[in-house]
């Protein structure tokens, strides 16, 4: 299914995306060594709550996962890229969290992610590990305009990911969003320009580039959630959600300034 949604559907779709930057930011800001990843899910589910939205993972159930997820957010360490699930276990001077967390508000859902460095210390390769994703995001953004197809996203992404060397896994990437958190169209975090799905104003997608610092392969955790890259290297995540407007891509999860 790939929604496009009115002019009003997408004012909620801003606020939303508000919601979603702030949480993010307000977590970031609490997150020292020490703190644990349950500590985080517990900060989230308040913030999610006294804001009157609905966590979109708590029931998620998916085939790829032993659901219900049953948490507020995903908190992927070090080795860990997708789907953590937060454990008991507290977070050391270097470590690299990835924070991932959607909500729906008032029948919207939006979908974004951010890792950073724990504390001071600056492990080799981890910022620079951030960087690209980052880097990719703002790519894959910037050819998210009408006209333009989903190809042009994944080769934007997966150009940036490609020359900095890191290899790229389209198995999980990035996807539609609307009234539910995961809709069509995919968007792999590699592809072919002028290929997929047309882009049109109202679609809403949660772009996602990630990256693992030497393999493409996944493993998973124990817990049936957690996927850690194959070789225990680090890996990082960085995503918005985007409105496709008449004049390019609107984010709406930006952390709020200041």
């Amino acid at each position: 299914m790939i929604e496009i949604l009115s002019t009003a559907e997408l004012a909620r779709a801003r606020a939303t995306g508000a919601l979603v930057g702030t949480i993010l930011h307000t977590l970031r800001s609490r997150v020292v060594p020490g703190t644990t990843p349950l500590d985080i899910d517990r900060w989230a589910r308040e913030l999610i709550l006294d804001a009157g939205a609905v966590s979109c993972y708590v029931d998620y159930a998916p085939s790829f996962g032993r659901g219900p997820f049953g948490h507020y957010i995903c908190t992927s360490v070090n080795d860990a890229v997708l789907h953590g699930m937060p454990h008991d276990v507290a977070l050391a001077d270097g470590d690299l969290l990835t924070l991932d967390l959607a909500v729906t508000l008032d029948g919207i859902a939006a979908d974004a992610a951010i890792s950073f460095l724990v504390g001071d210390a600056r492990p080799a390769g981890s910022v620079a590990l951030i960087d690209v994703t980052e880097r990719a995001l703002a790519a894959g953004i910037a050819a998210a305009r009408p006209g333009a197809r989903i190809g042009d996203i994944s080769a934007a992404i997966g150009a940036v990911l490609d020359s900095a060397g890191y290899p790229i896994n389209t198995e999980f990437g990035g996807h539609g969003i609307g009234s539910t958190m995961h809709q069509d169209p995919h968007v792999p975090n590699t592809g072919r320009p002028g290929r997929g799905y047309p882009l049109r104003p109202g679609m809403l997608l949660a772009l996602e580039p990630w990256a693992m610092a030497d393999t493409d392969r996944l493993v998973t955790d124990a817990d049936g959630w957690t996927l850690r890259s194959a070789t225990g290297a680090r890996t990082a995540h960085s995503e918005h959600t985007v409105a496709i407007t008449e004049d390019g891509a609107e984010v709406l999860t930006r952390a709020p300034r200041g």
